[in-house]
């Protein structure tokens, strides 16, 4: 997927995010914290591609006394003051406990992997 141009014809860059909310928030609080965080992209002139709700999952090590959290996926094209403003807003959000964004080349095209089936996903090559 190309990067879309910004008002000066510039590219802008292509972000992934990741984000943990609180467990104890219902299904639907947590797809609309996804809304909520696309829209201020959407304000500050970025756009998102995808975004997906992977659900409650059980996390590797307690975070803020939970266990558990709702994980969201946002892939986005947006300029980095917007994606800065998103983020701070990530971390001033009560129910929001762990925010990553990385910068990508390209989006992949399809869903993610966390999505995706087991016999859909690539082969996994051998450990040694």
């Amino acid at each position: 997927m190309k990067c879309a141009a910004d008002m000066n014809g510039a590219p802008m860059p292509l972000y992934e995010h990741v984000f943990i909310a609180r467990q104890d928030l219902s299904n639907t609080q947590a797809e609309a914290l996804i809304e909520h965080f696309s829209t201020v992209l959407s304000d500050n002139d970025g756009k998102v591609v995808m975004s997906e709700y992977w659900g409650v999952k059980t996390m590797a090590y307690k975070i803020n006394k939970n266990r558990k959290g709702h994980y969201a996926f946002l892939r986005s094209d947006a300029p980095a003051p917007a994606v800065q403003e998103m983020e701070r807003l990530m971390r001033l959000h009560e129910d929001v406990m762990r925010i990553l964004t990385i910068k990508v080349d390209a989006h992949e095209e399809g869903p993610s992997v966390q999505m995706q089936k087991r016999d859909e996903r690539p082969e996994r090559r051998e450990r040694r």
